[in-house]
């Protein structure tokens, strides 16, 4: 209707005023009601063809839409594991900290799986313990079979040196006798030696090898318990937090709320603009957006990201053939827009829908130098038709809340 209005200034109201006042055709005498198509034919027609082309090359070059929203994340609060809630520590929609405590799981096999492998470990210290007191008894041991093997050597030899002086004192076989038996004690030293060694190996290897292992699994089964508390990933504030003592929670199917971080819908709008709007929408752009729940508000806004695809053309591959014909919607081109000042979004509530207007800028192009006066002038005008939109834009803020609370049926 602006823009009708608008060249109608420059077609239809000239129009009339040269048959009112030049040809001295009076409106409802020779200008009536039914001859008003033959008699401004000229004004009306170039009025029309006007208002489509000045329409076009706004909506073009200023484009503009009503698909923005201020998108927000939210967090669902799922345990890792299957359990039944034993502790709800805090309320409904209570605002927490990181790391505060939200509720906690039954743990009682937890619990037990901890003390099995803490009592693992005490076990693993005692035989360390009863390893040392080995490696005692292993040394004792060794000294006693040296002592007996010199034992054995001395009586060897003294027998040997009576035998040499007179053989007839000292029977043969009693030195073969002492021979074995000195080689027998070698033996024992070398059992003795081995055992020790073993013994220390034990200690200083085995051992502690195995009490790495459980205190790994002694970690791995306080992981499990802590577990079993659920707390908050980030600050921010719980909603739907119905949970109670005795429900049960499954990571899969049943959340326990869902967590709104800080800040969360408060930095970028995202909107989706047509596809013909492609080629026109550039990072750093102005925009300038009003929202149902900030009314009577225009807000500046700068594009910060242009999304290089649409989303109504992706697919998942599977075992049939894409059918081209089951994309029904032409999809939109999604692009980001955060605010021009700091604080441009404060007071408008995450996830408000807006209606948002975008600005060509052509200044670089219009004092380039290979550019001709008649491109220039023309690119002026299209740069000066975003007042058109901007004054739109701010008529819609205007007649929002009447639009919505009386016509709308709210």
């Amino acid at each position: 209707m602006l823009e009708m209005l608008l060249c109608s200034l420059v077609t239809l109201l000239p129009d009339y005023l040269y048959r009112r006042y030049v040809q001295g055709k009076r409106f409802g005498k020779e200008i009536t009601f039914y001859s008003v198509w033959f008699e401004l034919r000229w004004g009306i027609t170039g009025c029309l063809i006007l208002t489509v082309l000045l329409i076009t090359t706004v909506f073009y070059n200023h484009p503009s839409t009503t698909n923005v929203t201020l998108f927000y994340r939210t967090v669902p609060i799922v345990p890792e594991t299957i359990g039944r809630v034993a502790e709800v520590n805090v309320g409904f929609n209570e605002t927490v900290k990181k790391g505060q405590p939200l509720f906690r799981l039954d743990s009682s096999r937890q619990e037990a799986a901890v003390e099995a492998a803490r009592r693992k470990i005490f076990e693993l210290d005692a035989q360390m313990m009863v390893a040392r007191a080995d490696v005692v008894k292993a040394d004792g041991q060794l000294v006693e079979a040296k002592s007996a093997h010199q034992q054995a050597v001395d009586e060897l030899e003294t027998k040997q040196e009576l035998y040499r002086r007179n053989p007839g004192n000292v029977p043969f076989r009693e030195i073969e006798r002492l021979q074995e038996r000195v080689r027998g004690q070698l033996g024992a030293i070398t059992a003795a030696t081995a055992s020790k060694q073993g013994i220390e190996e034990r200690l200083s290897t085995l051992l502690p090898a195995e009490k790495a292992s459980a205190q790994a699994a002694l970690d791995q089964a306080q992981v499990e318990l802590d577990k079993t508390v659920i707390r908050a990933g980030v600050d921010g504030r719980l909603e739907q937090f119905l949970l109670r003592a005795g429900d049960l929670v499954n990571p899969m199917m049943r959340p326990a709320g869902i967590l709104i971080p800080d800040g969360a819908g408060r930095q970028v709008l995202s909107a989706g603009f047509g596809q013909i709007e492609a080629q026109i929408m550039k990072v750093g752009m102005i925009a300038e957006v009003t929202c149902v729940s900030k009314p009577f508000t225009v807000i500046p806004m700068v594009v910060t990201n242009v999304q290089d695809y649409i989303a109504a053309g992706q697919f998942r591959g599977g075992e049939q053939l894409l059918e081209a014909q089951q994309v029904t919607k032409p999809g939109t081109l999604l692009v980001f827009l955060e605010p021009l000042f700091k604080g441009g979004l404060d007071g408008v509530t995450p996830g408000s829908s807006c209606i948002a207007n975008a600005y060509s800028s052509n200044h670089d192009t219009i004092v380039a130098k290979d550019t001709g006066a008649l491109k220039a002038f023309a690119l002026h005008a299209v740069d000066a038709l975003g007042l058109v939109h901007a004054l739109i834009l701010r008529l819609q803020a205007l007649i929002l809340p009447f639009q919505t609370l009386v016509f709308g049926g709210h």
